[in-house]
C-alpha cells in the first residue's frame, strides 16, 4: 500500500450528511477503517442533529452548525497513535446524523371498530382515522431506544409502532376530554388534541416529539348509525310522539307505493301515497293519547272513520297492509292492529 492511500484511508476532513430522500431518520457515517482527522470540520444542516459515540458510549451532541474537531472538543484516537497494536485501535468513534424535520402525513386509522363508553348511548362501537407528524427531538434517547448501531433507520420501521400507539389512547382519549360521541363527531379538532395530549409523554419516551395530529373523520358503524339517525329524527321533531310517527310514516311511504299491487299503476299508488298520510295521522293520534294515558277512543273512531271514507275496497285492503308492516316493525302493537283492521274491514260490510 502507497503512502499516500495509507494517510487517505487514516483521515477524514470533513464529516457530513446530505440526505439524498425523505424517510431516513438516522444514518451512520461510514467510518470503517478510518479515523477522524485532529481539526477536521463536522457539518450539521438546519434539520439535523449529530451524535459522537465513543467506545459504545455517547460523548456528545452537536446541533445545527459547523464544528472544528480537536483533541479538546472531542477524544479522537488514530490508528497513528497505536503503532505498537499493528495499526488497530481499540478504541472507535462513530458518528450518527439524524433528521429532525417534521416526518408529515403519517397515518392512522381503527382497522375494526373499538367500544368506548358514551354519556348518551352507554356503550358505543366508533370507528376513526387520520393522520400526524412527528420529529425527532432527544437525538440521543432516540439513538439508545430506537434506531442503535444500524446504518440507517428509515420511518417505515418506526410507522408500524407509531400508529399502534395512537390506536391504543383513542379511548383515553375520548374520556378525557369528556365530550360525548355526538359532540366529538362535531368537534374534532378538540378530539384531536386530547388525543396529542395523550401522546406526547409516550412519544418522548422515544425521542420523539409529535407535532400535530389531525382526526379526519369519526363515525360509527352502519348498523348504529340507522339508529342514531332515528334518534337525531326524533329530535327533530321535539321528542313529539305524533311527529315522529308522521315522520316515520313519510319515510316508508316510498317504498310501500314501490311495493302496492301490480298493475294499479299510477292511480293506485296516489291512493296508497294518500291512504299512508292520513293512517299515518290517525296512528301518531292515537299512540300519542296513549302515551298520555288518555282513554278517549271517539276522536281516533272519528278520524279512522274519516279515512275510510270515501275509500274503495282495495284501498282499505292496502291501508290493512301498511298497518300489517308498522306492526312488523314494532311501531303498533298486535292490539293495536286487530282494532284498526276490524274498523277498516267494517267499511267493506
Amino acid at each position: 500500500m502507497a503512502l499516500m492511500d495509507f494517510i487517505k484511508k487514516q483521515f477524514i476532513d470533513v464529516l457530513q450528511w446530505t440526505e439524498d430522500g425523505d424517510g431516513t431518520l438516522a444514518w451512520r457515517f461510514p467510518m470503517s477503517g478510518m479515523e477522524i482527522q485532529n481539526g477536521g470540520t463536522l457539518v450539521v444542516r438546519e434539520s439535523q442533529m449529530a451524535v459522537f459515540v465513543n467506545e459504545g458510549k455517547v460523548a456528545d451532541v452537536f446541533g445545527p452548525g459547523t464544528y472544528k474537531l480537536t483533541t479538546q472538543t472531542l477524544p479522537v484516537l488514530t490508528y497513528l497513535k497505536n503503532w505498537d497494536k499493528l495499526f488497530e485501535s481499540p478504541f472507535k468513534s462513530d458518528v450518527y446524523f439524524f433528521s429532525t424535520r417534521q416526518q408529515i402525513d403519517q397515518k392512522w386509522g381503527t382497522p375494526q371498530p373499538i367500544t368506548i363508553r358514551d354519556k348518551d348511548f352507554g356503550a358505543v362501537r366508533l370507528r376513526a382515522f387520520g393522520n400526524y407528524a412527528f420529529r425527532i427531538a432527544d437525538p440521543k434517547l432516540f439513538h439508545t431506544e430506537i434506531s442503535g448501531t444500524r446504518e440507517s433507520y428509515p420511518v417505515g420501521d418506526l410507522e408500524g409502532q407509531l400508529r399502534g400507539l395512537v390506536l391504543q389512547n383513542i379511548s383515553n382519549a375520548i374520556a378525557g376530554s369528556g365530550l360525548p360521541f355526538l359532540d366529538l363527531a362535531a368537534n374534532q379538532v378538540m378530539f384531536a388534541d386530547a388525543l396529542t395530549k395523550e401522546l406526547a409523554p409516550i412519544f418522548a419516551k422515544l425521542g420523539l416529539l409529535i407535532e400535530n395530529l389531525t382526526v379526519q373523520n369519526v363515525s360509527l358503524p352502519e348498523e348504529l348509525q340507522k339508529i342514531l339517525d332515528q334518534k337525531i329524527g326524533m329530535g327533530m321533531v321535539g321528542n313529539d310522539m305524533a311527529k315522529f310517527m308522521q315522520y316515520q310514516t313519510a319515510q316508508a311511504i316510498p317504498k310501500f307505493a314501490e311495493n302496492s299491487g301490480g298493475g294499479s299503476g299510477i292511480a293506485g299508488d296516489a291512493m296508497g301515497l294518500g291512504a299512508g298520510v292520513a293512517l299515518g295521522q290517525v296512528m301518531a293520534q292515537n299512540l300519542q293519547q296513549g302515551l298520555q294515558g288518555g282513554g278517549n277512543a271517539a276522536p281516533a273512531a272519528a278520524a279512522a272513520a274519516a279515512v275510510s271514507s270515501g275509500v274503495k275496497p282495495e284501498d282499505v285492503m292496502a291501508t290493512i297492509e301498511k298497518l300489517g308492516e308498522l306492526k312488523s316493525k314494532g311501531i303498533l302493537t298486535q292490539e293495536e292492529f286487530d282494532a284498526k283492521k276490524s274498523e277498516l274491514l267494517k267499511k267493506l260490510i
